[in-house]
């Protein structure tokens, strides 16, 4: 992956601030890349009472007002020498609109806000971060609040687990990634992975006849191995690998407090069966993390 060349923002206009527009003029400028800004308008939920003519007007007066805040954001960048554009939509489902946007554009990098969702609200509906996460084909930006707006240390999740492949394509790509966000940030690039000792409890190894403390040792050294493997390969300085002990999502939570991460490059998977597990990993650091998110997705064969 070299320099960007077409950024697709994506902002909701009911906030004041974007944290992702942002980031955007951000890469935009250092990669001289073309910025598209989309903004969604959903109709509001009285909409099907509503007569035909009342509708028109009503639509047309969202629009309107939508375009002069957008103007109201992109002006200054403009002013600035970036090459933005911005598009208004009405989108009753905005989530196929976003998804119809990044196949025709084909953008290097989708950076969206992070929508604050309860939790509660969570367990009734799909927030759209989390179908983007599974459908969006570009790698997805998720930009959280926290953080600083001109990345300074960015860290690339890596899962080199044995029986996962250390040198999977997925690893490479992620490192891939970070490394390209790195250089055009002018960033630290760190090296991170996870190893959870539960897991090992949790697993069927019932045909071992070695104690649960010994299991997980020995799997606890040959992950570390694989990992300084993989970063002596992807030549991470030794102060910028971190291997961590515990469950993935409170640690690397944690990890990117202490740290000062702004950005953390991960992978996604599509939930089926028992990969439901990581890609709940990618969704809920979403509502933890102080920095951003960004997620990448394996090759499609």
């Amino acid at each position: 992956m070299g320099h960007y060349q077409r950024l697709l923002t994506v902002v909701d206009l009911r906030q004041r601030h974007s944290a992702a527009l942002q980031r955007a003029a951000v890469l935009a400028r250092e990669s001289d890349a073309a910025l598209h800004v989309l903004a969604c308008i959903e109709p509001p939920w009285s909409w099907p009472l509503l007569e035909h003519e009342v509708r028109d007007k009503t639509r047309d007066g969202f629009l309107l007002e939508a375009r002069q805040q957008l103007d109201a954001q992109c002006g200054p960048l403009r002013h600035q020498g970036l090459n933005v554009t911005s598009q208004v939509i009405w989108a009753a489902d905005p989530h196929a609109e976003i998804l119809r946007y990044v196949e025709e554009m084909q953008p290097d990098v989708v950076l969206k806000d992070v929508e604050q969702v309860s939790e509660l609200r969570r367990t009734f509906t799909t927030p759209l971060d989390w179908q983007l996460l599974r459908d969006c084909a570009a790698p997805l930006h998720l930009v959280g609040e926290g953080g600083h707006a001109h990345p300074k240390r960015i860290a690339a999740a890596v899962d080199t687990a044995s029986d996962k492949t250390p040198d999977s394509p997925l690893n490479r790509r992620i490192v891939e990634a970070a490394n390209t966000l790195a250089l055009q940030c002018d960033a630290e690039l760190h090296l991170v992975h996870a190893f959870d000792p539960m897991a090992v409890f949790l697993g069927d190894f019932s045909g071992f006849s070695a104690s649960w403390a010994d299991l997980a040792g020995d799997l606890q050294a040959s992950e570390r191995s694989d990992f300084l493997h993989f970063a002596d390969e992807c030549g991470v300085p030794q102060d910028r690998r971190h291997f961590l002990l515990g469950p993935p999502t409170l640690t690397l939570v944690e990890f990117t407090r202490e740290v000062g991460i702004d950005v953390l490059v991960m992978g996604r998977i599509q939930r089926r069966g028992l990969q439901r597990y990581v890609g709940n990993t990618t969704e809920h650091l979403l509502y933890q993390m102080p920095g951003s998110v960004l997620a990448i997705r394996p090759e499609t064969t």
